[in-house]
């Protein structure tokens, strides 16, 4: 069996994917054309060649823009399931997924729209695939904490369907101490609570979201390789990172994945973990993740059992689910203990 085959039936969790980000572009053109949304490609072909982007404000720009395309709950429904049926196939047991509410409320989306939409689907996805979810709302880091605190009110309704909170957005002139307050009231009401964090931000603001801010999870974190001290105290810590490499590609953050640091906070200790970020702009689904990281970092089989292993580590499941998906993981290298090369 080679690598690629042994990936494809690895069991593993994603942990850290937007479904704003995974509109692929035939559906992105059939929801613009279904919504009478003026957008400025005709083809999949030409929506594609837009994805190329010089940092992560040049894709939040066409991120913001083509959240337009989704108006009704079908809308929200269709790309969630798209997403959970991929991840499926990608033998994705668990995935646990970013929202960002405050993109679509802005714009006139009313929040019940939206949440009808994605958690139906997530429902769906579970009954018709047996893929089980959670969602995570994430507030934007670029407005203000009151707007955040707004939302998180705003939620009330869906609280006991909510898995957690974050924080996403751009990094730049956005500290994660800005949101000091939101997190605390998340933490008070009993979520889990993750935030994004150096991935264009320095060592500090990873520092940052874990002292202040109290995250379980880090997204991304690829910065924290610049401090030593605060590597050990992850890895003590066992603090997920959920890094998404083919995503910090595209983006410019590493210049190839074989710069990525992945490998280096792996064997440090850290609890790393692959996902793919938004797949549908940076070209690549969790499955295509962990082979651009064998093939570029030179992972080997261990390697790669150890990162499906953290995936269901850092996961906010059951321990009773816990446990069920680290065995299916067993049973898998020992079904192909004498067939991967």
């Amino acid at each position: 069996m080679n690598v690629r085959d042994f990936v494809a039936g690895l069991p593993k969790a994603e942990l850290h994917m937007h479904i704003e980000g995974s509109i692929e572009p035939d559906l992105f053109i059939r929801l613009a054309r279904r919504n009478g949304v003026a957008i400025r490609w005709q083809t999949e072909d030409e929506l594609r060649a837009a994805y190329q982007f010089d940092d992560l404000q040049d894709f939040l720009d066409l991120y913001y823009d083509g959240c337009r395309v989704l108006v009704t709950a079908g809308d929200f429904f269709d790309v969630t399931r798209d997403y959970l049926r991929r991840a499926h196939a990608d033998r994705v047991l668990h995935a646990e997924l970013f929202l960002g509410p405050q993109g679509h409320t802005s714009r006139g989306v009313p929040l019940a729209t939206v949440m009808e939409g994605v958690l139906g689907a997530m429902e769906a996805a579970r009954a018709e695939d047996g893929i089980t979810s959670g969602l995570i709302a994430v507030a934007q880091r670029h407005r203000s904490e009151e707007e955040g605190l707004a939302m998180l009110a705003d939620l009330e309704p869906w609280y006991g369907r909510l898995l957690g909170f974050g924080l996403g957005g751009a990094e730049v002139g956005n500290p994660p101490g800005k949101f000091a307050a939101f997190f605390a009231r998340c933490r008070e009401l009993g979520f889990k609570v993750v935030a994004h964090a150096g991935e264009e931000g320095p060592a500090a603001y990873v520092r940052e979201s874990v002292e202040v801010l109290q995250v379980q999870r880090l997204d991304h974190g690829n910065a924290c390789i610049d401090d030593p001290a605060l590597v050990a105290e992850l890895a003590a810590r066992r603090v997920p990172l959920t890094m998404c490499p083919l995503s910090n590609l595209k983006l410019r953050v590493v210049d190839t994945v074989a710069a990525h640091p992945l490998k280096r906070l792996l064997d440090a200790g850290l609890c790393v973990t692959v996902n793919s970020d938004d797949p549908s702009y940076f070209g690549g689904y969790v499955n295509d993740n962990y082979l651009a990281c064998e093939e570029a970092l030179g992972l080997g089989r261990d390697d790669l059992v150890q990162l499906a292993r953290n995936s269901f580590e850092a996961a906010f499941i059951p321990d009773a689910q816990r446990r069920a998906s680290l065995a299916a993981i067993d049973a898998w290298v020992a079904q192909t203990a004498t067939t991967t090369r």
